[in-house]
């Protein structure tokens, strides 16, 4: 009994000790923003903060899995827009089920992460040039359903999925965020799949003489990647009372950025849950605070890709400066 308490202490205590440098660049963007504008610490707007990160985590998860095997995958956000149109579309046009429709989207963003997946490990194309394919198939789908325009919903089931709370406490975008945080977590760290992952990602040709199933676990994590980013696309939709396929710009920038802010290595094989979490949560301050203060939303992109030009800048030295110190 006590060896259990002393491994979840441990574990607990790795999280911060892991993440010690962005946990740093958190409370001190915290008390910036909090010195800069009253209204960052009220409860609606923690509430708001919260909504907004969560989203992004979501599919940032997916995305922390990916990094590590070595790719990227810039389809997310197109499958977030596509996912939330069509499941909206299929209630309000077609009349479908709530629960069919909602399966239905979820369904359509796996089915893309699977495509990727496959074309990646069975033909070896560069997960970069398929998944911006995949990318203009998601927007073109959405943007042809839909028209081009918003499609308004009201089913009160549909949305408290992104507007509701549980024990009128803890709005449940947040709940599904801490469960798939716990999922990913214990996936990536406690089980062999997840020992494969950072075992490609690391050393290809050695995952693969070492046994590792490497297309396999490609073709899985870019499918978790797509089921992601579809939920993501489900629980916006729900947010906004409607399917819009504009939405989901700039989403794969954000979750890239969360990732990269966290620790996990472009280069592969390096990366944890808990390091894209911080990451996710130092993205949607800035963003936050940039509102609260009145920058407008073309800034904010500029700080963005200035953020992922130094984070990358960053990790990419961080060999060079372990090789100093061996030399040293």
């Amino acid at each position: 009994m006590n060896g259990k308490k002393s491994t979840a202490g441990n574990s607990v205590l790795s999280v911060f000790t892991g993440n010690t440098g962005i946990i740093g660049v958190l409370v001190i963007l915290c008390v910036v923003v909090a010195l800069a504008t009253d209204k960052f610490l009220t409860p609606s707007n923690i509430i708001s903060v919260l909504r907004q990160i969560s989203i992004n985590t979501y599919i940032a998860l997916g995305m922390t899995l990916i990094i590590i095997l070595g790719h990227i995958d810039l389809a997310v956000g197109a499958i977030v827009a596509m996912s939330g149109t069509l499941t909206v579309g299929f209630v309000v046009n077609q009349g479908l089920p709530i629960g069919v429709a909602i399966a239905a989207g979820i369904i359509i963003g796996v089915v893309a992460g699977l495509i990727d997946g496959m074309v990646v490990s069975k033909f070896r194309v560069p997960a970069f040039i398929i998944t911006m394919a995949m990318m203009n198939v998601c927007n073109g789908i959405a943007y042809v359903y839909s028209g081009g325009q918003s499609t308004r919903i009201t089913d009160k089931f549909f949305i408290a999925i992104g507007t509701g709370y549980l024990f009128n406490i803890i709005p449940l975008p947040v709940v599904y965020m801490i469960i798939l945080i716990i999922v990913f977590s214990f996936l990536l760290s406690k089980t062999k799949f997840g020992t494969y992952v950072y075992a490609i990602g690391g050393n290809r040709e050695a995952a693969r003489l070492s046994g590792v199933p490497i297309k396999k676990v490609e073709i899985i994590v870019f499918t978790l990647s797509g089921a992601l980013a579809a939920f993501a696309g489900l629980v916006l939709a729900s947010r906004m009372y409607s399917g819009q396929p504009s939405v989901g710009r700039g989403y794969e920038m954000d979750a890239i950025a969360a990732c990269v802010l966290g620790g996990t290595s472009m280069a592969g094989g390096r990366g944890r849950i808990s390091g894209t979490v911080f990451g996710a949560m130092v993205i949607g301050i800035i963003s936050n605070g940039l509102n609260l203060i009145g920058v407008s939303s073309y800034w904010q992109l500029i700080v963005k890709g200035l953020i992922i030009a130094c984070a990358v800048v960053l990790d990419s030295q961080k060999g060079n400066l372990a090789l100093l110190r061996k030399k040293k």
